[in-house]
């Protein structure tokens, strides 16, 4: 079989080559993305709910950071940014109710910019896989109406339609469709599998944002009327 594939390819047109070769060049980097983000969700999905539940469990907000901080996990860097916004604010020339006031708002919008941040960086490369699930089947396509092409190109000069004659288009066609097929199945699975990850560890860092909220308002004291 394999011999048959490289014989295929080998007597191709130059057309044709050139699709099998951006094809197994998008596979080769689908595949490098699908084995690097499986390892990185999986690791940041089980260190998400690990971390969110050590800081569910921590006594007050400054013990519960510095439980996951050794971690540098995704919930460590967003409570991180909004724990640094709170010295922002305490160094701030401000009064101290006008700082309650300001508390609430800046660390929600700082957490919410962590998490944003946080599944950014997570979802990076994805794209790539999209981009393969999409546009392979239309270059395998392509390849397939090529090789049509050229086979009928083949009968008008040679005045039949014997196998020998339509035979090498109707190879072209049929490789191009088995290879884009190919590239585009996995990328497609890979794809909604792990953006299926994602909205799991989405959910962890969303949850330890609002609990990260709470503390912060029962610890200083901040009730409904700081947060008008």
């Amino acid at each position: 079989m394999d011999t048959l594939f490289w014989s295929v390819l080998t007597e191709s047109s130059v057309v044709i080559q050139l699709v099998m070769l951006l094809l197994v060049l998008m596979s080769l980097a689908s595949w490098s993305v699908i084995f690097f983000k499986f390892v990185t969700l999986i690791k940041a999905k089980k260190r998400a709910v690990a971390d969110f539940k050590t800081f569910q469990d921590a006594g007050d907000l400054s013990e519960a950071m510095q439980a996951i901080k050794d971690r540098r996990s995704n919930i460590f860097q967003i409570g991180y940014m909004a724990v640094r916004e709170l010295r922002k604010l305490e160094r701030a020339k401000l009064d101290e109710g006008v700082k309650g006031k300001l508390a609430l708002d800046n660390v929600r919008r700082t957490l919410r910019q962590g998490v944003s941040s946080e599944m950014s960086n997570l979802g990076a490369a994805l794209p790539l896989l999209s981009t393969c699930a999409n546009a392979a089947p239309f270059l395998g396509l392509f390849g397939t109406v090529w090789g049509i092409m050229r086979s009928f190109h083949a009968i008008g000069l040679m005045k039949t339609a014997s196998l020998a004659v339509v035979g090498p288009g109707i190879a072209e066609a049929l490789s191009t469709t088995v290879v884009g097929l190919s590239v585009a199945i996995p990328a497609a699975i890979a794809y909604n599998v792990f953006v299926g990850l994602l909205g799991r560890v989405e959910i962890e860092l969303v949850n330890f944002a609002g609990e990260f909220l709470n503390r912060m308002q029962r610890e200083l004291g901040l009730g409904a009327d700081s947060a008008e």
